[in-house]
């Protein structure tokens, strides 16, 4: 697990704000059936800056600070 300093953790909460949309870029977990491009809206960042996503395919699974990658989607 990649460590995450004070300041960043506030810049990815003031970022990812809850029900922000978001599409998945890669996820590092083999067992994921999440793919590149699915969409989902932020829940919340916790304290070691997962981003919490409710993915719009009906999974929950976070978005792993250093390991995985998400985008903001501007406009739907």
């Amino acid at each position: 697990m990649k460590q995450i300093s004070n300041e960043l953790l506030l810049q990815l909460r003031k970022t990812y704000l809850p029900d922000t949309r978001i599409a998945l870029v890669r996820m590092n977990d083999p067992y994921s059936k999440l793919k590149p491009g699915d969409r989902g809206s932020v829940v919340a960042v916790d304290d070691i800056g997962t981003i919490f996503v409710n993915w719009d395919c009906g999974s929950s699974l976070g978005v792993a600070y250093g390991e995985d990658s998400c985008r903001i989607i501007v406009s739907e």
